[in-house]
């Protein structure tokens, strides 16, 4: 079986997706209904400046965008039709899309929107994010837990690689005691503090994005992120919202999908990090393939 793979923030490239808007009409259909949904997001896309579309409200819109349009083009190819998909904290909206349960242009408002509110939720510079390597998901939580202030796992990413997030100083305290107990800690270039409690001001502006946007029956089961298990239809709502406040459990969810029967993982969009991830989750075994999906040549490996 195969699973569908969708990136998050992080995996942004300026140029992103020209290849296939250029040498596939169905793929260009896809971005030319994306631009429709956010003026000026293509030239963002392949223009940039790097610092533009870095931005949380910019690069969200512009990953679901580049993400269905490797998958249309892949589908216009003749690829295997997916039994499962995930996706990585927005890429989670485009495992909907993928999944025929939201439109592209829906999904690219509503992700806008997302990444405005999750910006707008924490004032610049009160909000950090990092990466703590080499030591274990149970270390990391009991630092968390003993540290004062807000700081909270916020993405489970692979075996030794968790991401924590909170208040400025709360993170800068935590990871220096996670240094000192040996762990390696890389603080993260980012907007804001995801996934965690600060992000609740974001979790209620969107609640009403979701209620008032109209989800369809997936066509194939999606692996969530909140609970890393198979989301049921009338809990996709309740669970994009949960998302934007709790971990990202990316980890649980690839074993989920392992447990499943999956056995090929396609990743599609821009970057190969979920590949990277992939690798390192399932590092016990070897009965899988995984493959990228990123432009026209790429593309050609997975059909």
């Amino acid at each position: 079986m195969i699973a569908a793979l969708f990136p998050g923030q992080g995996s942004q490239t300026v140029g992103m997706a020209k290849a296939f808007y250029d040498q596939n009409e169905v793929a260009r259909a896809v971005l030319d209904e994306a631009e429709t949904a956010f003026p000026g997001l293509l030239e963002l896309m392949w223009q940039g400046p790097a610092d533009a579309l870095q931005q949380t409200a910019h690069q969200q819109p512009a990953l679901v965008a580049a993400a269905i349009a490797a998958l249309a083009a892949y589908r216009d190819g003749g690829g295997t039709e997916p039994d499962y998909a995930a996706g990585h904290s927005l890429g989670e909206f485009s495992a909907y899309v993928a999944a025929g349960s939201l439109g592209v242009g829906s999904a690219v408002r509503l992700v806008h929107n997302r990444g405005r509110y999750m910006q707008d939720a924490v004032p610049e510079g009160h909000g950090a994010m990092a990466a703590v390597l080499k030591t274990d998901t149970e270390h990391v939580a009991r630092v968390c837990t003993e540290t004062d202030g807000v700081v909270e796992i916020a993405n489970l990413n692979a075996p030794g690689q968790t991401v924590i997030s909170g208040e400025t100083a709360a993170v800068a305290a935590a990871g220096e005691r996670l240094r000192l107990e040996k762990a390696r800690v890389v603080p993260l270039k980012v907007s804001a503090p995801f996934h965690c409690s600060l992000m609740a001001p974001a979790a209620a502006r969107l609640e009403p994005d979701l209620a008032n946007t109209t989800f369809a029956a997936p066509a194939f089961p999606i692996v969530g992120n909140v609970t890393a298990d198979v989301v049921t239809e009338d809990k996709i709502r309740d669970r994009l919202v949960e998302q934007v406040t709790e971990p990202v459990r990316w980890s649980e969810s690839v074993l989920k999908l392992y447990d499943l029967g999956v056995r090929r993982f396609v990743e599609f969009g821009s970057g190969r990090v979920l590949s990277g991830l992939v690798k390192r989750i399932l590092s016990d075994v070897s009965d899988y393939d995984i493959i990228t999906v990123t432009d026209p040549e790429s593309l050609q490996e997975a059909l």
